[in-house]
This record gives C-alpha cells, structure tokens and sequence, in this order.
C-alpha cells in the first residue's frame, strides 16, 4: 500500500510539473466533445476527450500488468 501511495504521489508531482505544457494539449477540445449552451446553463459532456484517456490509461495499465 506504501509503495502505491508513493507511485501516486509522484505521478501528482510529475503532472503538476508538467502542467503548463499539459495545458496545451487539445484534451477538452476534441471533434467529439459536446457542448450545449442556453441562456443561463453550459452543459459539457467531454465524450472523446474521456474514451481517449480511457484508452491510454489501459494501455499503461496492460503494460505496467
């Protein structure tokens, strides 16, 4: 359980370090992601943005296995 806690809290470091070039990444702005606006409410469904880290999270996941 120790060692996992220590994985996460460096990948939170390395992500924080990182984050002003992660910014820059088009997640959150992908063809398939969803906005509605009214006049008073946003309604965002982030439905690519969410299948591709998904994705990529299993294949680490399958690789680190």
């Amino acid at each position: 359980m120790q060692k996992a806690l220590v994985i996460l809290g460096l990948v939170i470091l390395a992500v924080g370090l990182a984050w002003p070039w992660l910014k820059l990444l088009p997640l959150g702005r992908l063809p398939g992601d969803l906005v509605f606006e009214g006049e008073n409410f946003t309604v965002y469904l982030p439905i690519a943005t969410m299948i591709l880290l998904s994705v990529l999270l299993s294949l680490i996941f399958w690789l680190l296995r």
